[in-house]
């Protein structure tokens, strides 16, 4: 398993859902991915946040609603150096804070925010918890992709933020895609979708991608779980076959199973 220990700034380190029903919802994702998702030791201090694990490694977050009316959704989180010093970037790119950096005990720095183009985010300053202590695996997060029918002011908020570095991605039949790059790497940590081809509008967020073994069996599992599928199996070359499923609370993400060289 490509076990996780640390990530470089600028790289996607975790996820996290919110949901109003997180029981329902545990049950639902510990069925289809294999996590256990038992409730906090110290439920109170921690809102009712839980980690899901996945073979006993971290694999993502689970936490109620904070506020009234706010909707289901998973939460990606970019590591850095300096929470404080992020948000002050944030500002000066365009974007909004929508929580102020604050400690997570003794675990780390978190702050949320809002890009120019009105995807949420987060971003997670290390201290004795690094991130999803597992990627890649099936199970696991793949892939991180913005969504947005603005890329170009994705990609200047983002550099400024960030550091990162975009590269031009060809997918015969699909939309103008973009690789995200830190530090010169050539493996990609995420992605920016241009979602202007779409015939129906997509409001911009943060997609999060789990790799699965069978996105069919699961997309059809899901169903069974209580869940819905969005967007029916299929492939995409030079990438693998993916589907967009929603949870029984109604917050969506993909699954994908990559070609072999991906």
């Amino acid at each position: 398993m490509p076990e996780m220990t640390t990530y470089a700034p600028g790289t996607p380190c975790w996820v996290d859902l919110g949901t109003p029903e997180i029981e329902r919802t545990a049950d639902f994702y510990g069925a289809l991915f294999g996590w256990e998702v038992p409730e906090s030791e110290n439920a109170e201090q921690t809102g009712g946040y839980r980690l899901a694990e996945l073979g006993s490694k971290p694999a993502a977050g689970m936490m109620p609603l904070m506020q009234e009316g706010q909707p289901p959704a998973w939460t990606t989180y970019v590591s850095v150096d300096d929470a404080d010093a992020t948000a002050a970037k944030v500002r000066e790119a365009g974007g909004q804070v929508v929580a102020e950096p604050m400690d997570v005990m003794d675990l780390g720095r978190m702050a949320l925010f809002t890009d120019p183009t009105g995807a949420f985010f987060g971003v997670w300053q290390p201290q004795s918890f690094a991130g999803a202590g597992i990627m890649r695996e099936s199970g696991a997060v793949v892939w991180n992709e913005l969504n947005t029918g603005d890329p170009d002011s994705a990609k200047a908020f983002y550099g400024a933020v960030f550091g990162w570095e975009t590269r031009p991605f060809g997918s015969e039949g699909g939309p103008p895609y973009l690789t995200i790059h830190v530090g010169g790497e050539e493996r990609g940590v995420g992605g920016i979708m241009d979602t202007r081809a779409f015939e129906q509008d997509v409001p911009p967020h943060w997609m999060v991608y789990f790799a699965v073994d069978d996105v069919d069996a699961t997309a059809k599992q899901a169903t069974e779980l209580g869940g819905k599928v969005a967007l029916e199996p299929r492939d995409i070359s030079e990438v693998g076959r993916i589907a967009v499923l929603y949870d029984p609370a109604g917050a969506h993400f993909a699954v994908l199973k990559p070609n072999p060289r991906q």
